[in-house]
């Protein structure tokens, strides 16, 4: 339950960043959509392999 709390408050921080962003017309602080994603998903299974191994 507390990771759900804890991804909640990160995504909630993250629309809000993203939204002040484009108001102010600046540019977003992320990386390209497909790129960003795929790197976010490329740590969560070396995590979890390394979980695993060690």
């Amino acid at each position: 339950m507390e990771d759900l709390i804890i991804s909640l408050k990160a995504t909630s921080a993250g629309v809000v960043l993203g939204a002040i962003c484009q108001k102010l017309k600046l540019p977003l602080p992320a990386p390209p959509v497909f790129a960003g994603v795929m790197g976010v998903l490329g740590v969560i299974i070396g995590g979890k392999i390394a979980q695993l191994l060690f």
